[in-house]
């Protein structure tokens, strides 16, 4: 399967994600709106998935993806899956040790990730709910490394899935169920957020039998001793530490920020986040679905000592987040109140919430593309298996994001965390990029100067479409004619793709070039 085909599987598989997401989002904003009730339920759903991000997608999967690779090239799946089965054991037992330990310790955890809340004792609660989400998740990750390593990435790609319509069939048949039993309805999204976990993890078990890893995890205490000391997992944890401080600086920054958000006022905390769903529509569909497929494959060309090759391949995801990442960042920033309105203007939504969820949307807006790009950079230092230098760069990017809010929160409120953050983003990126450059990583290939031409002609075409589409119709107002809002979205954004797209061909861009390429 070559780069772009695995690719465009994860980013299919991935859409369908986002879509569902953002349905689950529409009809939470529908029914629950921007409320004290939803801060809860965002910071209580926080609190599992920092923890995730820690044992799972972040550190875990940094480490663990190059060394499972590198293990399945030099010493055959025989000895792979003795890895699997030690690191299986070792994370299952950990995982569990921190929910209890995550139960127990609940108010303190929300005290200190939003001390603001005006329902702290519902976000408790919820979090207690929902803290075994990460047991599932870890183990989901888990597996994700395992197939997308055998290459086998539609179902990893495709398992987000089952958690939006979990939350979104509790959303519709267990919170009334809730409010006739006198139990706050936004409960429901809770129990939604842990059937998704268990309904994540269920389906990729098949998938890791057939491939013949269904990992086994050791219930005794000499098996549980022997799993730690597998020279496997020594070195798994040896990589995890510096994975984990960088993992652990992003983390602290949005803890940071959720804190700041809950002393704003009430429905920053919600703003922001219906926000950053907007936002991580294509940092997911771009960003993370080259990140999968890149690290693998990177890894697999460092084990080979293939540098040329190596090079080549971070330049086509680099080319690639460009050609797709720009537009939407413009988009981001011109035409937000269409997109907001669109999506979530709805029931107890109103236009006030539109107005401040926009202002959060277009400070992400501003670092779209280091967002995007940290996803296709860092990679280029994980398959090598150095995370140290992108720690380095995220402990002085934590800094200096910290230090923006000191400057922006006071002038622009919970517009100011979104902009430090997206600013941020940028550093970051760009001083990843000079990393690899610098270390002889990356070199581009020739041609670059002529296809950011083309690019930006394109993406300014696109942007003087949507700016007027964005000015001339009432966007909000259209609130009573929602089908009509929606098929006016759907025109104007199919004319601007048109329009991007033709620019690119007039410009003798050829797409079927990265097909070549990859």
């Amino acid at each position: 399967m070559n780069l772009l085909r695995a690719a465009s599987t994860v980013s299919l598989f991935t859409l369908a994600s986002k879509v569902t997401g953002l349905g689950r989002d529409l009809l939470i904003a529908t029914q629950f709106g921007a409320s004290a009730w939803t801060d809860a339920f965002n910071v209580a759903f926080r609190i599992p998935n920092l923890l995730r991000r820690l044992f799972a997608e972040g550190a875990f999967t940094q480490a663990f993806v190059p060394l499972l690779a590198s293990a399945r090239a030099n010493e055959g799946d025989a000895a792979t899956h003795q890895l699997i089965d030690a690191v299986a054991t070792v994370l299952f037992w950990t995982l569990m040790a921190t929910t209890v330990v995550g139960v127990v310790a609940a108010p303190w955890v929300v005290l200190a990730m939003a001390s603001g809340l005006e329902r702290f004792d519902d976000a408790v609660r919820m979090t207690r709910w929902m803290f075994p989400y990460i047991v599932f998740m870890s183990l989901v990750a888990l597996s994700a490394g395992v197939l997308n390593t055998w290459r086998r990435f539609a179902v990893p790609a495709a398992t987000p899935v089952l958690l939006n319509l979990s939350i979104i069939v509790c959303a519709l048949g267990v919170a009334p169920l809730f409010a006739r039993a006198g139990i706050e309805p936004v409960y429901a999204l809770a129990v939604g957020v842990m059937a998704g976990g268990v309904a994540q993890l269920a389906v990729q078990l098949p998938a890791l039998a057939r491939i013949g890893q269904f990992p086994r995890i050791r219930w005794r205490p000499s098996g549980i001793r022997e799993a730690w000391n597998h020279p496997g997992v020594v070195r798994l944890l040896r990589q995890m530490a510096p994975a984990l401080l960088g993992v652990s600086v992003a983390q602290l920054s949005l803890i940071v920020n959720t804190h700041i958000a809950s002393r704003v006022g009430v429905g920053a905390v919600s703003w922001l986040s219906y926000a950053d769903r907007l936002m991580e529509f294509p940092v997911g569909l771009l960003g993370v679905a080259l990140s999968v497929v890149l690290i693998p494959r990177l890894s697999a060309l460092q084990a080979r000592d293939e540098g040329g090759a190596y090079s080549a391949t971070l330049d086509w995801g680099l080319r690639l987040a460009l050609l797709l990442a720009l537009p939407c960042a413009v988009a981001l920033l011109v035409f937000p109140t269409a997109l907001v309105s669109v999506l979530f203007h709805y029931g107890r939504f109103t236009d006030v919430d539109v107005r401040q969820t926009v202002a959060a949307l277009m400070g992400y807006g501003v670092g779209l593309m280091g967002l995007v790009g940290v996803k296709i950079l860092a990679p280029g230092f994980y398959a090598r298996q150095d995370i140290r230098t992108p720690v380095r760069i995220a402990v002085v990017v934590l800094a200096l994001t910290q230090a923006m809010n000191l400057v922006f929160v006071p002038w622009l409120g919970h517009a100011g965390l979104a902009l430090s953050i997206g600013l941020g983003a940028l550093v970051n990126a760009a001083w990843l990029f000079i990393g690899l450059r610098r270390g002889g990583l990356y070199r581009p290939s020739p041609g670059w100067g002529r296809f950011c031409l083309q690019v930006g002609s394109a993406t300014a075409v696109l942007g003087v479409v949507l700016w007027a589409a964005s000015h001339h119709i009432d966007w909000i107002a259209l609130r009573a004619q929602p089908a009509l809002r929606v098929l006016w979205l759907a025109g104007v954004l199919g004319a601007a793709a048109l329009l991007y797209f033709g620019m690119l061909r007039l410009c003798g861009l050829e797409l079927r070039q990265f097909a070549r390429r990859a």
